[in-house]
């Protein structure tokens, strides 16, 4: 199964939202707060193509956008198969 990263902050619901479909899903998953560590802040801008908003989700070295793009995957059956490759 490929690394998923989550850029997270503590405040956000959409973050906590994510993170549930992926708990649900038993995916593993590192979690980044940039709040806790502003410097990952401009990382995950860059590795984001400008996304300033979190969450900011990677699965393996794709980036899948935020919360509602994680869930959008999901409703059209493409998240197992990204999790699996």
């Amino acid at each position: 199964m490929l690394s998923v990263e989550i850029y997270t902050s503590p405040l956000c619901g959409f973050c906590h939202a994510a993170k549930r479909l992926l708990t649900q899903k038993g995916v593993t998953f590192s979690e980044i707060d940039v709040l806790a560590d502003p410097s990952r802040k401009s990382e995950m801008i860059q590795r984001a193509n400008g996304g300033r908003t979190v969450p900011q989700i990677f699965i393996g070295e794709t980036h899948v956008g935020g919360c509602d793009d994680l869930y959008a995957l999901e409703r059209a059956g493409k998240l197992d198969p990204l999790l699996a490759a």
